[in-house]
């Protein structure tokens, strides 16, 4: 029977499939550290205490992508090209979710606005992510070679979450509440569909790297098409849902360093 675990298991124990997932992911963690450091670097005057913030959320991520190239490495692998149809950043931005590059490449200053956009495509992107973690925390949380890195990924994505909701609702509470939860909206229409877009060009790529039969692969294909109705339907409304998180200032401290060894 098809599951995530016995799926995730499949990619994990085969050396080809297992590179291409840990360089997928690397190279979409180091862009959001880039991504991140800009934002930091541009962020307006009257927003200067968020910077610190947004730093902390980009090492993380940079981290984040030390610990794929370092399971790579620690099996003898080197990274791949990634794919362009599987690249979620990149593909965000081509369907203008969060802050086009072009933007963060110049040096002038970032708006409140800006700022907003950031953190609703942190708030959308961060609940994939998070929502994604504790599904590989609950299966692979104890695996020998991939538990501690997953379970560290996990608290800083659920740490990256808990911020976004605490400083849109900042946010929000100085009257900018009807802008958050408009581009929330089209943010989260939006994600749903290049997630959906992406997950079945990985599973295609994934298919052929490890010889699913034709019906396996139309199964998947199925149960991710069936994922998207479901989001598009209703279940886009845990995204844009803002709540004050029980942990508060989640990004107030210092990064955590990556582990060593992975």
């Amino acid at each position: 029977m098809l599951s995530a675990r016995s799926l995730f298991q499949e990619i994990l124990d085969n050396d080809e499939s297992f590179r291409l997932f840990c360089s997928i992911a690397a190279s979409g963690e180091s862009q959001g550290g880039w991504e991140n450091g800009r934002i930091a670097a541009l962020v307006p005057r009257s927003e200067r205490a968020l910077a610190r913030k947004i730093t902390r959320h980009g090492a993380d991520e940079d981290k984040h992508g030390r610990i794929f190239h370092a399971l790579l490495k620690k099996r003898g692998l080197t990274p791949v090209p990634v794919p362009p149809e599987t690249d979620y950043t990149m593909l965000l931005e081509r369907h203008g979710i969060g802050l086009a590059h072009d933007k963060l490449r110049r040096d002038e200053p970032l708006t409140v606005r800006d700022i907003i956009v950031y953190l609703v495509h942190s708030r959308v992107t961060e609940q994939r992510a998070a929502d994604q973690m504790v599904m590989l925390r609950r299966h692979f949380g104890d695996h020998p070679e991939v538990g501690r890195a997953v379970r560290m990924i996990s608290g800083d994505e659920d740490n990256h979450l808990a911020y976004t909701h605490e400083e849109l609702l900042r946010f929000a509470a100085a009257g900018h509440g009807r802008l958050i939860q408009r581009i929330l909206r089209e943010c989260a229409l939006a994600e749903i569909r290049v997630y959906r877009d992406v997950s079945l060009a990985v599973m295609a790529h994934m298919g052929r790297i490890l010889g699913w039969p034709k019906a396996k692969s139309a199964l998947l294909a199925a149960g991710i098409h069936a994922l998207y109705g479901y989001e598009r339907l209703a279940g886009w409304h845990r995204m844009v849902s803002l709540r004050m998180p029980e942990r508060r200032d989640a990004l107030g401290g210092p990064a955590t360093p990556a582990p060593e060894p992975a």
